[in-house]
């Protein structure tokens, strides 16, 4: 392997297989999936077999993705340390072929502006100067997944421009490094409420937003929907950018949080998986109505 790469691996149990597939393949759709449940010789290939493999625990799957030198690979693990619990998996996360302080800072080099409409994701440290009615976002994400190099997050913030935004109070569930809460911030929501499972993207989501001057983002800990803050009534706006599995499993329970008529934005859908998303959206209640793509990836605008 080409030193420019590093190997990200998910150690864990043949049961979680489907799992761990799904989240990592909101990261990248090249897997490398070593599965020997099934194996057997039955005689046909005899000595030609690695005694490794004829060793192999079946119980023991082993998925692998390849982060080119231009991504962050501390993002990439700190993503799966995340989305991966709350999938209820347990897994072993290993990295190869990379030195963590090298990586921490030389990666910087490879993050660029990023237009997406009228709204410019710009890394913290790049000067930039904007132009007349573009909206800058300054992003430093650390280890929170969140750059705007992502399909996902890209779609989510088209989408976004496409909705009225101006005094509407937003929910942001799942924010990484609080990029889609700036975003809808900087489009002119009155306020942002964003939440993470993950202790260390809600500290770089909090240090992103007041970076951008942004004080009307809450940032708190939080399982998808528990411990969401309805104090102040129900959402005008939704966000989430996770993964199919998850969506799915929200979707039943989204409808306490949004106002009648609010939109919902769902993002980290896999092109294979969309189908499935669609029929749950569907099934408790919600329209779909506008769906858009980039690569492999699916972004949906519902609304109850």
């Amino acid at each position: 392997m080409a030193a420019s790469w590093t190997k990200i691996t998910v150690t864990g149990n043949i049961k979680d297989l489907d799992g761990i597939v799904a989240v990592m393949s909101m990261l990248d759709n090249g897997l490398m999936i070593e599965d020997y449940s099934d194996f057997s010789l039955n005689g046909m290939y005899g000595e030609l077999v690695d005694e490794s493999i004829l060793n192999a625990d079946r119980s023991v799957v082993r998925v692998s993705l390849f982060v080119p030198e231009e991504r962050n690979p501390l993002e990439y693990r700190e993503f799966l340390q995340t989305r991966l619990p709350a999938l209820g998996i347990e897994g072993e996360i290993s990295l190869e072929g990379m030195n963590e302080d090298d990586w921490a800072e030389s990666w910087k080099q490879y993050y660029k502006p990023v237009p997406l409409g009228k709204v410019t994701i710009v890394p913290a440290w790049e000067k930039y100067e904007a132009k007349d009615g573009e909206v800058i976002i300054r992003m430093d994400p650390g280890m929170a997944f969140g750059t705007g190099t992502h399909e996902t997050t890209r779609l989510v913030i088209r989408l976004m421009q496409d909705e009225p935004l101006a005094d509407k109070r937003v929910l942001d569930v799942g924010t990484g490094s609080g990029i889609l809460s700036i975003c809808a911030s900087k489009l002119g929501a009155r306020s942002c409420n964003a939440y993470d499972i993950d202790p260390m993207a809600v500290k770089v989501a909090r240090e992103n937003c007041i970076a951008d001057g942004c004080d009307n983002i809450i940032v708190g800990v939080s399982d998808l929907l528990r411990g969401v803050d309805l104090s102040g009534g129900k959402y005008d706006f939704c966000v989430a950018n996770i993964v199919a599995d998850i969506i799915i499993r929200m979707l039943p329970d989204v409808r306490s949080y949004v106002k009648e008529g609010a939109p919902l934005i769902l993002s980290g859908i896999i092109g294979e998986r969309a189908d499935e998303v669609r029929e749950a959206v569907i099934k408790t209640g919600f329209t779909v109505e506008k769906e858009i793509k980039e690569n492999d990836w699916v972004g949906m605008l519902v609304r109850v």
